[in-house]
């Protein structure tokens, strides 16, 4: 990630952008630190969202889209003319970690989900209150979605995916993730998986052992085989997404350096280009286990979860050329274009949906950690950013 953006010359403000106010951004920000969200159980933090919507005069419905535990928080701005719908979307749940309690110092937002993402679904929210107090849309609506169940291994995007399968979706997406190197137009699709091979007997001590095949050694020879997987994947390659891959991450048998273990688990991760669907890659992944099963003698248990499904942006959709046009502006240069280094929410709304999605966030760190961080000049820029692209998006003609 490259470090905060350029800032323009000293020119005036377009007026949805001089609307942003920090200090209500970051109050915001903070009452949804406060709310601990680990996946799963982001109830809290939504209930807080919708709190600070209402009380901000916008009306709130909640959809339970699949997980009553933390209804999901839908949001518009809308005007009785015709455009279209540019949607804000944003997770509020965090990984399981130890909860930071929010702060603010200097130039910096603390706190877990600061960077990952309540401070950019502040950004989001305090966008969509300044295109308000600027005098409103001219046409179309901003729609601001915000759920829970998104970071794995303990959720499966299958909130959001229900939230648009049941319409819930505008013409385009902006996602404030913490990434704006670049405007992201192609990113991997990728499952996590884990394989437990098995033998029937129990657990000896080795000079016991049965004559029963060896789980750590058929263990050691499907990671041989993967490794071969990812040498032909590697083919398969974009200069701008990297290439497709099968990875081993752990692997685990035994109790203590004498026992016959009766089970091997390994896991890892498989990714994959636009061209590939998670269902080719998980019937390959499992066609290999079954056959290294079969040769060994043992049974393999395979689990796999898909993370996001692979992701391209369509660099001709009016959408693209808005959004750098608003860049520009605010920045004095456009987005370069590149590589989505991470799966989220774009790649449900390209594979589902259909529609264009940009992940763009504030500059921030720390993610997945108990050190995350936000910059606080960032969140405002994304905010302006996110107002701007709507008051020039969402009156156009809606395709």
């Amino acid at each position: 990630m490259r470090t905060e953006p350029r800032r323009r010359g000293p020119h005036p403000l377009p007026a949805a952008c001089a609307a942003v106010r920090a200090e209500r951004l970051l109050d915001t920000a903070v009452r949804l630190i406060a709310r601990p969200s680990p996946t799963g159980a982001a109830g809290a933090a939504a209930d807080e969202l919708a709190a600070v919507l209402e009380a901000d005069g916008f009306a709130v419905e909640r959809h339970a889209a699949g997980h009553p535990a933390a209804p999901a928080v839908v949001a518009r701005l809308s005007t009785a003319r015709p455009g279209r719908t540019l949607q804000f979307n944003g997770h509020l749940d965090t990984v399981h970690l130890p909860f930071v309690a929010p702060a603010v110092s200097g130039d910096r937002l603390t706190g877990s989900g600061s960077a990952d993402m309540k401070g950019g679904i502040a950004a989001a929210v305090e966008a969509m209150r300044a295109v308000r107090d600027a005098g409103g849309l001219a046409g179309g609506e901003i729609l601001l979605t915000a759920h829970d169940l998104h970071e794995a291994p303990w959720g499966d995007g299958s909130q959001l995916d229900r939230l648009v399968a049941d319409g819930i979706v505008g013409n385009a997406v902006l996602i404030p993730e913490y990434f704006n190197a670049a405007l992201p137009v192609i990113g991997r699709g990728g499952f996590t998986w884990s394989a437990t091979v098995r033998r029937p007997g129990p657990p000896v001590h080795e000079v016991n052992r049965p004559n029963e095949p060896g789980v750590i050694a058929a263990g050691a020879k499907l990671v041989a085989r993967l490794g071969r997987l990812d040498a032909v994947l590697s083919r398969e390659s974009h200069p701008l997404a990297g290439a497709a891959s099968a990875f081993v991450g752990t692997i685990q048998s035994g109790s203590i350096y004498n026992e016959f273990p009766q089970t091997c688990r390994l896991e890892g991760t498989r990714r994959w280009l636009p061209g590939t669907r998670f269902a080719d890659a998980d019937l390959q992944f499992r066609e290999l286990c079954a056959g290294l099963a079969a040769e060994t003698g043992t049974t393999i248990d395979v689990e796999t979860r898909l993370m996001r499904d692979a992701f391209r942006l369509d660099t001709t959709d009016p959408f693209v050329g808005v959004l750098q046009s608003a860049y520009a502006t605010l920045v004095g240069e456009k987005l370069p274009i590149g590589g989505k280094p991470f799966v989220d929410d774009g790649n449900s709304f390209w594979s589902a949906a259909g529609v264009p999605a940009v992940t763009h966030g504030p500059t921030a760190g720390g993610a997945h950690t108990t050190a995350e961080w936000a910059n606080v000049d960032d969140l405002v820029r994304v905010a302006r950013l996110y107002a701007l692209t709507a008051t020039l998006y969402c009156p156009g003609e809606n395709p």
